[in-house]
């Protein structure tokens, strides 16, 4: 299974922010920081603020900030509304018209590991993934 580049960067951004906690951040210095295009970052700002992950304030001393805690932010919420689709293969959708659907045993068995990747995210929040945090920030290159 492989997640979309848009749920990673969902999560980079949640994981930035998270460093910062309470303090205003620019789209540049998240972009700069990752690497990372800024417009593929606009359309994941946009969508984490629409969602309520983040606050974004417009003009000066603005920017983005997360709307909750690190502990209130689940990661598989997280998966699950940034990736919308998490079937794995075509055949896991009902209105599927597959030959062997009748007799397939693959259905439930992917439907079951789906299930047990998203259990396993669900045991964890963001604040899970902020750990070490000086660490982290110095890699990102957070000032202290």
């Amino acid at each position: 299974m492989q997640l979309t580049r848009f749920t990673d960067y969902s999560i980079r951004v949640l994981i930035y922010l998270g460093l910062r906690q309470d303090q205003w951040t620019t789209i540049r210095e998240i972009s700069d920081a990752y690497q990372i295009s800024r417009n593929h970052l606009m359309k994941v700002v946009s969508f984490l603020a629409n969602r309520g992950y983040i606050a974004s304030q417009r003009g000066p001393g603005g920017g983005i900030r997360l709307n909750r805690t690190p502990p209130a932010i689940n990661l598989a919420d997280v998966v699950r509304e940034a990736e919308g689709n998490l079937q794995l293969m075509d055949c896991l959708r009902d209105e599927t018209d597959f030959v062997l659907n009748p007799a397939c045993c693959l259905k439930e068995v992917f439907a079951n590991a789906l299930q047990a990747f998203l259990a396993t995210l669900d045991q964890h929040s963001l604040q899970d993934l902020i750990e070490p945090q000086d660490e982290l920030s110095r890699l990102l290159g957070i000032p202290a």
